[in-house]
């Protein structure tokens, strides 16, 4: 059978671009209800303190309709952390919609304020009068496990939410025992600010009539956030809130939570029954909006003599800033389950803790923990490679998974379905041109400069979001219509479930219409996150639309005097087969008498055991030792998602992610003074982002082995650059100083400076 021209696997040009590219798009800000007030938010200067607020005078000056406090808010609820330990439940501190007496950490919320303009509400801000004690504060999860380290939670000493394992440690512990060799290595995952281009805003419309609040958000899922600020912030019945998204300028899982502003804005739009408006500028971005990553880890692989892993050992910190974010502690201890990577380990340990510091909540950041394994594996599988003398393609070869294994139970229980590991990385090889690398690095150490050359492969899991439900209905017109709980903020699910419709009913994508992010519209919906889209969602829209068609040719063969096994799909009609005889959607929709029950279907779905994406990341760097300054001049990925939807969207999606790694490889960090407290790099004056100078050009290709518990087919591939990137980039740059200098240790970010100071240190001792 002939691909179907708009059908799966076709490279469709983006539906939402027109507009976007023309000015089109609608964003949050962009809505602007007559007569909105605009809030501001007051923030905390200090990363620890009590304080004591008189707002009296600002609540007097023009325009001011009302500025909250923690005394206005006292009847909600917290915002919940929707993570716990199966086994070992946690009791986590409370996250106040404003803080009461007492901050911890900068920028977090002290006041609301509310008034006509702006402006106004700048003014009032400036005019609040804080009484600040300042306390003593905490930063970095070294400094806050130390003995003595001031306490951000009393209730919580030495400042650890939970102290958990995974595996079996008395196995881990007798695979190192009998070890030939052990290789060691502790790293730092650097604490990352999330910049997305859109920054969150919410528009707060109250209807008095029916005490009923519509929020305008630009989020990554309507329900989620309604759900959880009714039910355990507001305490209201969610028939009583509406939340719509528009066109959402990025998220990369930051935008799935429910933040206080939204909150904030739901209360004074009651009190005050007015339209309440706000948006947060970039300096409530770094200060205000959930960070990521910020892991130190401690690895070790117990290895035999031939270079097989016998155990993996680990010690993982990872911070959570001041409070729990909605799903903070899952971070780290989910993507401790992603640890073993793609290697047969069998005897596996790992020690968790989460741990408080007085800074920004950290939470969900593109790939949510699994970036943080693969990290952690990449690094320590290249130093074992070091350690015997082996290269790093030969001891990966040594210990992947074969297929022939699969599915393959990791020692942490994830149940690998597919993959032919040793086959991905093998076809990036050939792509980079690996053998030729030694003549390479020679003729630019001839130019006074280093090469050097990494892998970095990876697998992670998607898809386990839970139960995405899809209704896909026949117009009045003849177009199709898909109502589903996904969200996109930038994937391109306009044209990915329209492909899915066309590859059963032939339709051009223009004439299929996706209504996500309403809640009022959409029954149902987890929102996007995990990769989930196309694995769960998906799968929901081929379903509805198989049962829809069935539909459609039952009321068509009725129309047509023939058998439904007769017709089939043909451009938005249905034909008898062999013939010129048809019928039209839109004649379909206004057929008289038809059941109009048929001209909808809707399917749910869900992965329990989620679908496990994987590849190989190359990436081949240029050192210049007399300033430090590093470029990536060559870049390979070859991945196996499965089955490809759509080349274009996949490869926008895999370039994006990767070049999000090699910017927290190369450049970001969010730096916080140790002694107050203070963010260090909280503008774009400090806080460094990549730009398409700092990238190569990528050589993206799939080697895609169908997943075999997704009906699709499919893995999902949102995350996977940001998660494949960073450990190619640095294994390249330590591989080219290992050789150089024999310097094997260098952390994230790999700065000019960093890499400078590391050449000039080694360059003294050897002289010494």
């Amino acid at each position: 059978m002939a691909p179907v021209k708009f059908g799966v696997g076709q490279s469709v040009l983006r539906k939402e671009d027109d507009a976007l590219i023309r000015g089109k798009g609608r964003y949050t800000d962009d809505y602007t209800p007559a007569a909105a007030m605009h809030a501001l938010v007051l923030r905390s200067p200090h990363a620890h303190a009590k304080f004591k607020l008189d707002v009296s005078q600002a609540r007097g000056l023009p325009g001011v309709a009302a500025i909250l406090t923690a005394d206005d808010v006292r009847n909600l609820g917290s915002l919940p952390c929707l993570f716990n330990l199966p086994d070992e439940p946690f009791t986590g501190p409370p996250y106040p919609i404003l803080a009461r007496d007492v901050v911890r950490h900068v920028g977090d919320a002290v006041a609301f304020v509310v008034a006509d303009t702006v402006e106004q509400a700048r003014d009032a801000i400036e005019a609040v009068q804080v009484e600040w004690t300042a306390l003593p504060a905490v930063v970095g999860l070294i400094n806050a496990v130390k003995k003595g380290a001031p306490q951000v939670w009393p209730d919580h000493a030495g400042n650890v939410l939970f102290d958990t394992s995974l595996g079996d440690k008395a196995t881990t512990e007798a695979a190192f025992a009998k070890a030939h060799a052990v290789a060691e290595i502790t790293i730092v995952n650097p604490r990352i600010i999330t910049n997305y281009m859109e920054t969150r805003a919410v528009v707060c419309e109250y209807d008095a009539k029916r005490d009923h609040l519509t929020l305008t958000i630009g989020s990554q899922g309507s329900h989620r956030l309604r759900d959880i600020l009714c039910q355990n912030v507001l305490n209201i019945p969610v028939e009583k809130m509406r939340v719509i998204c528009p066109d959402v300028g990025g998220g990369f899982g930051t935008k799935l939570f429910p933040y206080r502003e939204y909150a904030l804005a739901a209360v004074a739009a009651r009190k005050l029954k007015k339209t309440v408006k706000w948006t947060a500028e970039r300096s409530d971005h770094f200060v205000g909006d959930a960070q990521g990553r910020d892991n130190v880890t401690t690895a070790r692989m117990a290895l035999a003599e031939d270079g097989k892993f016998l155990g993996m050992d680990v010690d993982l910190m990872g911070d959570m800033g001041a409070y729990l974010s909605t799903f903070g502690p899952y971070i780290p201890h989910g993507g401790a389950g992603m640890l073993p990577g793609l290697y047969d380990v069998q005897a596996f340990h790992c020690r968790v803790r989460t741990v408080f510091t007085n800074t920004v909540p950290v939470d969900a950041y593109r790939g949510a923990g699994r970036p943080e394994a693969a990290y952690v594996v990449e690094r320590l599988v290249d130093a074992a490679a070091r350690k015997l003398g082996m290269t790093p393609d030969a001891i990966r070869r040594k210990n992947f998974i074969p297929p022939k294994a699969m599915p393959y139970t990791t020692a942490t229980g994830k149940i690998y379905d597919s993959g032919d590991f040793a086959a991905h990385m093998k076809r990036a090889m050939d792509v980079a041109d690996w053998k030729e690398f030694p003549k390479r690095a020679k003729a630019a150490k001839k130019q006074g400069l280093v090469r050097g050359i990494g892998l970095g492969t990876y697998v992670e899991v998607c898809g386990t979001m839970g139960e995405e439900t899809a209704q896909v209905r026949l117009d009045p017109d003849g177009d199709i219509t898909i109502l589903i709980g996904t969200q996109s903020s930038g994937q391109g699910h306009q044209t990915a479930y329209a492909q899915i419709v066309a590859e059963q009913f032939g339709i051009a994508p223009e004439r299929v219409h996706i209504l996500q992010g309403d809640t009022d519209q959409i029954a149902t919906g987890l929102g996007t996150g995990g990769s989930s889209s196309i694995p769960s969602g998906g799968v929901s829209v081929e379903r509805a639309t198989r049962t829809l068609g069935a539909n459609l040719k039952d009321i068509a063969a009725d129309a047509l005097e023939t058998g439904a096994g007769d017709l089939e799909f043909s451009d938005g009609a249905i034909r008898v087969a062999g013939t010129d005889r048809t019928v039209s959607f839109a004649d379909i929709a206004k057929r008289a008498g038809a059941d109009p029950s048929k001209l909808s279907a809707s399917s749910t779905f869900s992965s329990a055991d989620g679908t496990y994406p994987n590849g190989t990341h190359i990436a081949e760097v240029e050192i210049d030792p007399s300033t430090g300054v590093i470029h990536v001049v060559n870049y390979v990925i070859v991945d196996d998602f499965g089955v490809t939807l759509n080349p274009l969207l996949l490869a926008g999606q895999v370039h994006g992610g990767t070049m999000q790694g090699i910017g927290q490889a190369l450049m970001e960090q969010a730096v916080y003074d140790a002694a107050d407290g203070q963010l260090v790099t909280g503008s774009f004056m400090d806080y460094a982002l990549p730009r398409a100078a700092d990238g190569p050009s990528i050589k993206f290709e799939t080697h895609n082995v169908p997943c075999k518990t997704n009906p699709l087919g499919v893995k999902g591939a949102g995350e996977a650059g940001a998660i494949g990137s960073c450990p190619a980039v640095m294994n390249a740059i330590i591989d080219g100083l290992w050789r150089e200098y024999k310097i094997d240790h260098i952390d994230m970010p790999a700065t000019a400076e960093r890499v400078w100071m590391a050449i000039e240190r080694n360059r003294r001792e050897h002289r010494l």
